[in-house]
């Protein structure tokens, strides 16, 4: 059994506690109008073209963004990694895209993690069946699960899909008792208004448990704004200004208000 995979990140410190080893699966359900990894909507190996510069002179290459892995490689990885995990406290987690597209692949790899010792994490944006979430949980000590908008059509308008199911599906993994992080993607004009605000914090703090560890607020930025001419996708977020650290200050103190610890950033 393989996965298509679209980038490795080793030493990553802001998928979870510790160094960690991030797998980003490729193919993603949703459209978000902000997303930051364009490379990982399209479930399949794609092909572009990638522009190196040497002085003056410019050189097309193909590139390849997709790449299929197997479990033992995966854990080929992790091993070499082995001692920083272990110092750190870290793990494995995969993201995406949305791994549980790939749901019959992550449940194998997550298992295999788990009987090597490593801690493992699940990015999610939610999207997915309450069967392959059950499926899953056994395996997996951490979720970073994003949560975009509280009604339900700013959502489809703005990620393509319903946001039931994933309120649903946040409710049912703080259910079940592993720890959860929540993600907050900062969209100004989305999901940023007063009143929003306020419901949100609202739901957070009556739902919670002692399962829901930290909330991660993620400003707004245009960094990935530059791949999308190579994967011929239109940026549709030219016009909108990322918040400024004044704002994301008090945002975070309105969020402390929940109970939880908040953090700026991942």
């Amino acid at each position: 059994m393989k996965g298509l995979i679209f980038s490795v990140k080793r030493y990553s410190v802001h998928d979870g506690p510790g160094i960690r080893v991030t797998f980003f699966m490729k193919g993603c359900p949703l459209n978000c109008l902000w997303c930051h990894n364009p490379e990982g909507i399209s479930p399949f190996p794609e092909n572009v073209m990638k522009i190196n510069r040497i002085g003056e002179r410019k050189f097309r290459i193909k590139e390849e963004v997709g790449k299929y892995y197997s479990i033992g490689t995966i854990l080929e990885i992790l091993d070499k990694e082995k001692v920083f995990i272990n110092q750190s406290k870290g793990g494995v987690t995969f993201s995406g895209g949305e791994p549980m597209l790939q749901f019959k692949f992550l449940l194998e790899a997550l298992k295999a993690c788990k009987e090597n010792g490593y801690n493992t994490a699940v990015d999610t944006s939610g999207y997915s069946s309450a069967e392959n979430y059950n499926s899953i949980i056994p395996f997996t000590d951490l979720f970073l699960f994003d949560i975009k908008h509280l009604d339900e059509e700013k959502h489809v308008e703005s990620t393509g899909v319903s946001n039931i199911g994933i309120l649903d599906n946040y409710r049912l993994l703080l259910e079940s008792g592993k720890d959860i992080m929540v993600r907050i993607p900062v969209i100004p004009g989305f999901n940023d208004d007063p009143d929003h605000l306020e419901r949100l914090r609202h739901f957070l703090k009556t739902t919670k448990n002692g399962s829901l560890k930290k909330i991660n607020l993620l400003p707004f930025h245009k960094i990935g704004s530059s791949k999308y001419k190579k994967f011929n996708i239109p940026y549709r977020m030219w016009n909108t200004e990322p918040p400024d650290k004044e704002k994301m200050q008090k945002m975070k103190d309105f969020f402390l208000e929940t109970g939880v610890k908040v953090k700026i950033g991942g």
